[in-house]
C-alpha cells in the first residue's frame, strides 16, 4: 500500500541527513566564478508560486550576458514578449520571492539562486538589456539570499548533451499537436505549426 509521507523526520527515515559542508554550502552573494557561469548562461529557470501554494516554473532565454549582475548581491533580467499571460510576475507580485535555475550549453553543472524578486520600470540600467535594437519596458530584479552550485548527476542520468541519444524529431510532437490535443481546438496542427514558426521574426 502506499505510503504517503508528512514530516521531514518520515522523510529522513528514508533519505539521510547530507554532509555538513553540502548542507551549508549556500552563500548570500554572487562569487566571481558564479558571476561568470551566470554571465555566460542563455537559459534559466525562473520558478514562483502563489498566496494559495500554487506554483509555476518558466523557462527564460537571451543571449549570454543578458542577465546583469548589478552587484554582489543582485542581479537582473529582463521581460520579452511572450504570450502575455503574466505567470511569474502576478506570483511575484503576490510573494516577492523566485528560484532560479542556470544553465550553460554543454555544461552538466547548475547555479541555482534563490532571493527576494521585485518587478521594475524606468530602472537606468533597461537600455543595457537592449537585444536588437528593443528596450525592455519590465526587469525582474532579485536579490540574492541563496546561491549555490548544483552538480550534474541529473544531466549525467538523462543524457541530456549527448546528441545520439535524443529522439528522432519525428517522435516528438510538435507545438501544433501539443496545443491540439490540449486545447481541443478544430485547427489543424500543422496550421498552428506554420504560425508558431513566423514566431522567431518577432522575438523582441
Amino acid at each position: 500500500m502506499t505510503r504517503v509521507l508528512s514530516t521531514e523526520a518520515e522523510l529522513r527515515e528514508i533519505v539521510k541527513t547530507p554532509l555538513k559542508m553540502i548542507a551549508e554550502k549556500g552563500i548570500d552573494h554572487i562569487d566571481e566564478q558564479s558571476r561568470r557561469f551566470i554571465e555566460l548562461s542563455p537559459f534559466f529557470l525562473l520558478a514562483t508560486a502563489a498566496l494559495d501554494g500554487t506554483c509555476d516554473v518558466s523557462p527564460r532565454g537571451d543571449p549570454a550576458g543578458s542577465v546583469l549582475v548589478l552587484d554582489r548581491h543582485t542581479l537582473a533580467f529582463a521581460d520579452r514578449k511572450g504570450n502575455r499571460r503574466l505567470d511569474s510576475f502576478r506570483n511575484i507580485l503576490q510573494v516577492p520571492h523566485a528560484g532560479l535555475l542556470f544553465l550553460v550549453p554543454g555544461s552538466g553543472d547548475t547555479v541555482r539562486v534563490n532571493g527576494s524578486a521585485r518587478l521594475v520600470t524606468d530602472a537606468p540600467y533597461l537600455s543595457r538589456m537592449a537585444v536588437q535594437g528593443a528596450v525592455p519596458e519590465l526587469a525582474v530584479e532579485v536579490r540574492v539570499e541563496e546561491l549555490f552550485l548544483h552538480c550534474s548527476r541529473a544531466f549525467s542520468r538523462s543524457s541530456l548533451w549527448v546528441t545520439n541519444s535524443w529522439p528522432k524529431r519525428e517522435d516528438v510532437p510538435s507545438a501544433g499537436k501539443l496545443a491540439r490535443s490540449q486545447s481541443g481546438i478544430p485547427v489543424p496542427a500543422r496550421l498552428i505549426d506554420a504560425a508558431l514558426r513566423r514566431a522567431p521574426e518577432n522575438l523582441y
